[in-house]
């Protein structure tokens, strides 16, 4: 210890996540006389109070002998739960700050987030990505991270971002005893295009042309959709080139799905920014927790892990009916809420809901010929879908068996880069009309902005009463059916909403007659 004067007290910067939000916590290290103890306080998760002898003993082995001295370290504001190991490196440098090997005034501006190890190696953390985007936001000039972190948090433009092996780089590079220097990425190096084999594309489906215009209308209007139909009809084929017609992420659609995925511990140095829509496919036998997210320690779930791509379920009716109604607040409200005692955190998910079923157990009614199910069962069956959950589906199609004809057919089909030409002039067009409101899609129109963007000439009210009495919709489903055809005369370029744009949009809704009436 000669040559180092201890300073007594000492802070440090770092940040704790928050849904996919950075929090500023504020790591303080006291050192004063009296029995040789080392405590932690700061209303801590089982991981952070474990960073006291992770902490200690790194600092053994980096070479820093530490007198015996009682150590408290507080990270604050004290009512927000900590978890993680996040913390490691800024409980580190505090205590080394207040033992006098770093001066105080050195660690201005920055922001410390790392786990270490036993011999004082930096260890990858998650949630790094949303916490440089924090310290950015508050006006901090500098992050250092682990060196495994480091292309990550190097997304975030207007900050230094500087990558770290071990605890004694760290110190050395505070102290200006050695140089090291930001990482950087150019940001038209964010984006790279990666040669995909086989990829996938709407000329591959053969048939279903019902169906591919269905699809086609749905993404033009981040509209939700469900397909029906027998076993080997197309469903999932169809389902799983929706992303290929979808508009190409925008820089900062880019950097809010990636803090998702940082959050969760799916990004990695080489993939730092997730570069296209994400296309997420749950098994039927997904918890509620995992498909909304939670936990001990809460993590986004499919559904937000979905947000501005698509979130695809298939063999719907499979699902437990309570996982699936849990999708009801979502598509309302585009985010999840989850509350714990220790608070509440909120993960973003404006997702396309893309599902598949069967129109029975066997697959195969109506047709009498194959199915053998009792209408007592059929009922059953799709009396696992409940009425509020499918009231928020806006086009529920019917995907008929494809005949041999259409599969022998030498006629091509259209490519998926022809469909998303239509998709983005479409989308474009919404864009411009919606530029002054708080959503950018028909299929977010509230029905007071509905009373502005859909109005209806005489004839198309006639048209819609009638259907309305029909099929015994619902209020919502009238909604939807308007939001439906304003995106199918946006598909037309037409700036109002005509009959046989509704005619069209009331087809989407006959299903609920012929499958779920009573």
């Amino acid at each position: 210890m000669k040559g180092v004067t201890i300073n007594m007290y000492s802070k440090a910067l770092s940040a704790a996540v928050n849904g996919i939000d950075g929090v500023i916590v504020t790591v303080e290290a006291d050192v004063s006389d009296g029995l040789p103890i080392f405590e932690l306080v700061g209303f801590l998760g089982s991981e952070v109070r474990e960073a006291r002898e992770r902490v200690r003993i790194s600092l053994k082995n980096s070479g820093y002998r530490l007198p015996a001295k009682r150590i408290t370290v507080n990270l604050s504001p004290a009512d927000l739960r900590k978890e993680g190991t996040a913390f490691d490196l800024p409980i580190a440098i505090a205590i080394l700050t207040a033992f006098g090997y770093i001066p105080q005034e050195n660690l201005d501006k920055t922001l410390f987030i790392g786990e270490v190890s036993l011999n004082g190696e930096m260890n990858k953390v998650s949630g790094v990505l949303p916490i440089v985007y924090t310290a950015f936001r508050q006006g901090f000039a500098r992050c250092i991270v682990p060196v495994d972190n480091v292309r990550e948090g190097a997304v975030v433009q207007g900050i230094d971002v500087y990558g770290v092996k071990n605890l004694q780089e760290a110190v050395k590079f505070l102290n200006n005893e050695s140089i090291l220097e930001p990482y950087y990425i150019k940001k038209e190096d964010l984006f790279f295009h990666e040669e995909e084999e086989d990829e996938l594309d709407f000329s591959d489906v053969t048939g279903q042309e019902i169906a591919k215009r269905a699809i086609e209308i749905a993404a033009s209007g981040m509209h939700n959709i469900l397909m029906v139909g027998p076993p080997g009809a197309g469903k999932t084929m169809l389902a799983k080139r929706i992303p290929t017609i979808l508009p190409e992420l925008a820089f900062e659609e880019s950097l809010e799905i990636s803090k998702i995925y940082s959050v969760s511990g799916l990004l990695n140095n080489s993939r730092s920014l997730i570069q296209k829509r994400p296309f997420r496919s749950p098994h039927h036998t997904i918890t509620a927790a995992a498909l909304a997210g939670g936990g001990r320690i809460p993590v986004p779930g499919e559904i937000s892990l979905a947000h501005l791509g698509v979130l695809f379920l298939d063999e719907f009716p499979e699902f437990s009916r309570n996982t699936i109604e849990i999708l009801r607040q979502p598509l309302e409200e585009n985010e999840v809420t989850i509350a714990r005692l220790q608070g509440t955190y909120r993960y973003p998910a404006d997702f396309m809901l893309v599902a598949a079923m069967n129109p029975c157990s066997c697959g195969h009614y109506p047709d009498r010929n194959k199915c053998n199910c009792s209408p007592n069962q059929v009922k059953r069956y799709l009396g696992r879908i409940s009425r509020p959950l499918l009231d928020r589906i806006d086009i529920c199609i019917e995907a008929l068996q494809v005949n041999y004809k259409e599969l022998k057919s030498n006629k091509p089909d259209e490519t998926s880069g022809n469909i998303r030409k239509r998709v983005m002039k479409a989308r474009n067009i919404q864009l411009n009309r919606y530029k002054d409101e708080n959503f950018y899609f028909n299929s977010r129109l509230t029905p007071k902005t509905m009373s502005q963007y859909c109005k209806l000439g005489k004839k198309e009210q006639m048209l819609l009463e009638k259907a309305f009495t029909k099929l015994n919709l619902s209020a919502r489903a009238y909604h939807r059916i308007l939001k439906v055809s304003r995106t199918i005369a946006d598909l037309e370029e037409s700036e109002i909403i005509m009959e046989k744009h509704l005619s069209e949009a009331i087809c989407y809704r006959s299903l609920d007659k012929k499958y779920w009436e009573e």
